[in-house]
């Protein structure tokens, strides 16, 4: 199929690679002129606006996008709205959230414009690996896609989910379910590096990926990662969220679910980002006041007031 996409990151790139390799045609736009310029090179065709984008496709016209939620997605949407005609379909690959993901639906649906929230899994490795799609949208509009999604995914890594917003609402709760489990695997490293053996965490994440209970890709990658660096002293522990763990809190608040992991493993990454956590202070400062710990004191200034 002849496709457009919108976003030449780090997935969007390794899929257009991907698509290009299961004979897809597809044409790149992005900001970037030397992310453009490494797409071509690979067999892409160059687009230098969205305009020349759409253009150089054929009705129905499909443009992928795998671009920052929020104001970037919003805003291309928008323009693509004035220059895609009814029977076109907008995919929107990125990590959207899933209620901006139906007011898109009803907006491109307004304009005769199918529009599918995919929920987009697979990061650096998807290229060689696939990646793991979470659509929803209309059916018939699914179905025009199927061949790009086919070749994206992995055998069984494709699903239509359901309606508009299905999608991103099941890849919303994928990444909460995420951070907890990258939660769990830094408290128990932590642990075992406290503790009084002096382990090899190299070691022992290597053996338990062989039969453990906890064996899992992301094991596979705290394995790798200590094979590379051992003590992680090339890392500050410090952890970005990209929004969808907030998100999946809200919508446990919003259904009476209660979600205590995924709720405080996304708070033990605020935790990551504070040089020094006040509440930590405080907690400390109590302590001393009814029980007399040992408190440690932030050094005396010498310098003179200013």
């Amino acid at each position: 199929m002849r496709l457009g996409m919108v976003g030449l990151g780090r997935m969007g790139a390794n899929m257009t690679t991907r698509l290009l390799r299961g004979s897809h045609a597809v044409v790149v736009y992005d900001p970037d002129a030397e992310a453009v310029a490494n797409s071509a090179a690979q067999g892409a065709a160059r687009a230098n606006s969205l305009a020349d984008l759409v253009t150089a496709l054929s009705p129905p016209r499909i443009v992928w996008l795998m671009i920052p939620a929020g104001t970037p997605t919003e805003t291309t949407i928008d323009e693509l709205l004035t220059l895609l005609a009814p029977g076109d379909i907008v995919i929107d690959g990125g990590n959207s959230r899933w209620t901006d993901s139906k007011l898109r639906y009803a907006r491109c649906k307004d304009a005769g414009v199918g529009f599918i929230d995919a929920g987009t899994s697979g990061g650096v490795w998807g290229l060689a690996n696939g990646y793991c799609l979470m659509v929803g949208g209309d059916e018939e509009a699914v179905a025009t896609c199927w061949p790009i999604f086919h070749t994206l995914a992995p055998k069984d890594g494709f699903a239509h989910v359901g309606s508009s917003g299905a999608g991103h609402f099941s890849k919303m709760v994928h990444n909460g379910i995420e951070y907890g489990m990258l939660a769990a695997y830094g408290e128990g490293f932590e642990i075992l590096k406290a503790s009084e053996y002096g382990y090899d965490l190299h070691q022992l994440s290597k053996l338990w990926l062989q039969g453990s209970v906890v064996r899992s890709w992301l094991l596979e990658l705290a394995e790798r990662a200590f094979r590379e660096d051992p003590e992680l002293a090339s890392i500050r522990g410090y952890v970005e969220d990209s929004g969808e763990g907030r998100w999946t809190v809200e919508a446990a608040i919003a259904e009476s679910v209660p979600a205590p992991v995924i709720t405080m493993s996304l708070l033990s990454r605020f935790v990551s980002r504070q040089d020094e956590s006040f509440s930590a202070k405080v907690i400390a400062a109590l302590r001393n006041q009814f029980g007399g710990h040992a408190v440690k004191m932030e050094p005396v200034s010498t310098e003179s007031p200013r």
